[in-house]
């Protein structure tokens, strides 16, 4: 008899642990809205969580600045979070760890990645918002000029006099230094890690030469930066698209359709305007999302 009911126990003490680590569980009227750590994500989680207020019912939680995307892709799948805005290349290569063919289309990794992460973790992705924010190398315009670099092949030649610095992230990800330095070759100085939202000015203050630039970040003009050519198409397409799990999608009928009249309200050049208006102007990201959204009639 004992055995029997240590049996039980086991049994019911297992299913338990699946039944909370499936994280299929969706409140509804609830959802939560996280983003990754820098400027533009904190920026396109406040533009998500006040659109949300504005034209559903549901209860939103904002959990900001969460992490990368390996952390979020976990807090996703988990169930901890229910919806951020992702990029196309990022779940492609990093989550899916696909290989990137320069002959793809930016629709081919958008449709593919979508299919996968529905198979996979059924996580739905929505229609992108409309701009690419790809990583791109860039340095102060005057050294590039003064070394007649233009694309990172020549960058390449030069790279044993420079220091190059991206944040921890980068130097983990398939699409990150490892792939990027056998591609083109690079043998730089030295390498540091620095947080993504400060390395556009130590690269103005000449502290570090080459940066892994955002495209859509303002500082790159501001700062008098060139982005280099990547003539080797080593980076992927990087469209931003808003991620939700299909538990909150199916327990929250007509949230998919809410979220998808967001599809192509951003252009890199308006992305970029919006970051420019927190890095450079000092706005705060969450007023920044309200007053785009109200000029475009998507909020009261």
């Amino acid at each position: 008899m004992r055995k029997c009911a240590a049996l039980i126990g086991t049994i019911l003490l297992v299913l338990s642990l699946v039944a909370c680590g499936t994280g299929e569980k969706a409140e509804k009227g609830k959802i939560v809205i996280a983003g990754k750590k820098f400027t533009e994500q904190m920026i396109l989680t406040h533009l998500l969580a006040e659109y949300v207020k504005a034209n559903t019912d549901l209860d939103v939680e904002v959990k900001d600045s969460l992490g990368g995307a390996f952390m979020l892709q976990q807090a996703i799948e988990g169930g901890d979070i229910d919806a951020y805005v992702e990029y196309t290349g990022t779940g492609y290569l990093n989550i899916l760890k696909n290989q990137y063919d320069a002959s793809q289309t930016p629709d081919d990794i958008y449709q593919a990645t979508k299919k996968e992460y529905k198979e996979k973790f059924n996580i739905t992705w929505l229609k992108p918002l409309g701009f690419n924010n790809t990583y791109a190398l860039a340095m102060r315009k005057e050294l590039a000029d003064e070394l007649g670099v233009k694309t990172s092949s020549d960058l390449a030649k030069k790279s044993n006099q420079l220091v190059f610095g991206s944040d921890a992230e980068f130097f983990e990800r398939s699409d990150g230094y490892d792939g990027l330095v056998k591609e083109y070759g690079f043998q730089f100085k030295k390498k540091t890690n620095i947080d993504p939202d400060l390395q556009y000015e130590a690269a103005k203050n000449g502290d570090i030469d080459v940066i892994t630039a955002y495209t859509t970040d303002a500082r790159i003009k501001k700062y008098n930066l060139v982005v280099l050519e990547d003539d080797k198409h080593y980076f992927p397409p990087y469209y931003a698209v808003p991620i939700v799990r299909q538990e909150v999608l199916d327990a929250n009928p007509g949230l998919e359709e809410a979220l998808n009249k967001l599809e192509n309200i951003l252009s890199d050049e308006k992305m970029m305007e919006l970051n420019g208006q927190v890095n450079i102007e000092g706005k705060q990201p969450k007023q920044v999302a309200i007053d785009f959204l109200k000029s475009e009639g998507l909020i009261d």
